[in-house]
């Protein structure tokens, strides 16, 4: 401060009311933040910023999906938006800086996405350049995924074919690829991870990269064959969770963020979480399973979050949980005393009644004599009922 170094910690130690080994809430929360999200430390807590992911929520978990329409398209420009002549003052400014903005060359890439369609063939996602370099995902007509790399030296483009599974069953599936300079790893819902090669002549470098398309290509000059091909009518369906490298074109269309402006849609896009989860689930292990019992006091579940105090709600789980066994608890205490006061209650009264028989019924000769001997009334009765009377 001011030049000099203040050694706070040592200070706390010689001063009354200090504790040393305290920790920010991200130190011990921040794993919540899921799929890339930051921890941004708060007063009262923390909360998670997803602006670099595909995600949204809390805790940047929530899917960011929409439904395409046959024909529909979307193109994120990865160089900033051209600026016009009039600002620079001459066109060969305005070329200058444009070659300012333009994208880096790529060694590597990072992309991740969720879909479901029942119609092939069809393009799912594609990135062009400035130069022949080009990237595409897509379904060929007999539902298998495809997978075109074009990144120079080699006369055709590099395939990767997945015949062994039909992708277009209208099922959410998942995809993951990753390639690091002439290495690729494909990884389809939740089976294993698939390696794969470049050939040696192949270049490593993505040079120039120009435009991301999702659903069709519409793009300027040469397109490769298999992709114009495959072209129309288009894709139809539902994309989730869109993201290249720390690009997110899908959300940057659905959310206001700074990238939006890089979008253009043709179509009406309407927002869906239709293919936000992979139909295929892998077996949970105790350490991600909120259910299992030594997992209860972990910290990598969902949980609640509490918006007035800005952080999340730890043992919101537990919480619950211990509700919902108590009321059980009561219920099932309820229900046997009610069975123990019952039974007490037949077996109580069991064998016992009471009848209305009169008295010397038993010396009687039947049991209209001993009622005649008990009630005298009972004659009177009878005498007054064969009474005749004339009208």
């Amino acid at each position: 401060m001011n030049g000099v170094t203040l050694d706070l910690e040592e200070r706390a130690k010689v001063t009354s009311g200090f504790k040393s080994g305290c920790s920010g809430h991200c130190t011990s929360y921040g794993a919540n933040c899921e799929n890339g999200g930051k921890c941004i430390e708060k007063y009262h807590g923390y909360s998670c910023d997803c602006s670099n992911t595909a995600y949204d929520g809390t805790f940047c978990n929530k899917d960011v999906g929409a439904f395409f329409e046959e024909g529909m398209w979307l193109r994120y420009n990865f160089q900033a938006p051209a600026v016009t002549a009039r600002d620079t003052g001459s066109r060969a400014e305005n070329s200058a800086d444009q070659q300012q903005h333009l994208a880096p060359d790529l060694a590597q890439e990072q992309i991740h996405f969720s879909f479901s369609t029942t119609k092939a063939p069809c393009i799912l996602l594609y990135v062009s350049s400035l130069t022949t370099d080009f990237l595409a995902v897509l379904v060929k007509p007999t539902g298998n995924l495809q997978i075109r790399y074009n990144l120079g030296g080699t006369r055709e483009p590099f395939n990767i074919d997945v015949d062994h599974r039909n992708m277009a069953n209208g099922q959410p599936h998942s995809v993951n690829i990753t390639r690091h300079e002439r290495t690729i790893i494909l990884k389809l819902d939740h089976y294993p991870a698939v390696g794969y090669h470049l050939p040696s002549s192949s270049d490593t470098l993505f040079n120039s990269p120009k435009s991301l398309f999702l659903g069709k290509v519409i793009e300027t000059g040469k397109i490769d064959q298999e992709i114009h091909k495959y072209n129309t009518p288009g894709f139809t369906g539902c994309l989730s969770r869109v993201q290249f490298n720390h690009i997110a074109p899908l959300k940057a269309a659905l959310r206001q963020t700074n990238a939006s402006a890089h979008v253009h849609i043709q179509g009406e896009l309407v927002e869906s979480n239709c293919g936000a989860s992979p139909l295929t689930l892998s077996p949970m292990s105790s350490a991600t399973d909120p259910w299992h019992l030594d997992h209860l006091d972990s910290a990598s579940a969902d949980f609640p979050y509490n918006p007035g105090q800005g952080q999340a709600i730890r043992n919101g789980v537990n919480r619950n949980s211990a509700i919902i066994g108590g009321v059980i608890a009561v219920v099932i205490f309820t229900i046997l005393c009610t069975l123990v006061f019952l039974i007490r209650y037949m077996f109580r009264h069991k064998g016992t009644y009471h009848t209305n028989e009169a008295k010397g019924a038993e010396s009687a000769e039947s049991a209209d004599a001993a009622i005649m001997n008990n009630d005298p009334n009972f004659t009177e009765t009878i005498d007054e009922s064969k009474k005749e009377w004339l009208i």
